[in-house]
């Protein structure tokens, strides 16, 4: 099976490369195609964090379909149920941009406290190259919103200058600034995401 999350891929070699427990952690763990099975199907214990229910109920379909038991759990990556220095590999995929900005602050201090020394990390972000950047409602800079699958949902925008800041406690293993275009309801869109794999 090819996951559609292929920015993952990138961040499962680096984990791959390191020689630490192989637990990792999903923050926004949801969906019709979780990512966390990609690990699962390299020997990875997983464990998923997810606040809506309907994305719980997709990934559960496809847990059973594929038969993977992903261990996807409903909580709040603001407030992740670990010890500190506990989890050796941790990432949100399409997910933190999805609150204010000071949430997303406090959703990565989290993740860098449940992290062990010498962890790693992923997290991607918007970013203002992005075709969407400035419509819907404005609640804060860079925060707007949005439409999304006929629902409103917040959308927080960053440049990399930004989203560095972040990581000033941490080392930065790995960036790509992606500016992509794709066909969707069929006209070409412009997208623009930020990644960052750090350790701690």
């Amino acid at each position: 099976m090819v996951y559609r999350q292929t920015a993952i891929y990138k961040f499962l070699y680096y984990c791959n490369e390191r020689n630490l427990e192989k637990i990792v952690v999903d923050c926004g763990a949801g969906g019709s195609m979780p990512p966390l099975g990609i690990f699962y199907t390299e020997g990875y214990k997983t464990i998923g964090i997810e606040m809506d229910d309907n994305q719980i109920a997709l990934s559960k379909a496809f847990e059973k379909e594929n038969n993977m038991n992903l261990n996807i759990i409903k909580g709040d990556m603001r407030k992740l149920p670990f010890n500190d220095c506990e989890i050796p590999y941790i990432y949100s995929f399409g997910s933190i941009f999805h609150m204010t900005k000071k949430d997303i602050k406090i959703a990565i201090n989290e993740i860098k406290r449940v992290m062990i020394d010498d962890g790693l990390c992923y997290i991607n972000f918007l970013s203002k190259e992005d075709f969407r950047y400035g419509e819907g409602k404005k609640i804060g800079d860079g925060e707007y919103i949005q439409e999304e699958g006929g629902n409103k949902v917040i959308h927080s925008y960053f440049d990399d200058d930004e989203v560095k800041e972040y990581f000033n406690d941490m080392t930065i293993i790995y960036k790509e600034n992606r500016i992509y275009e794709r066909i969707y309801n069929g006209e070409m869109i412009r997208q623009g995401a930020i990644d960052y794999i750090v350790r701690k």
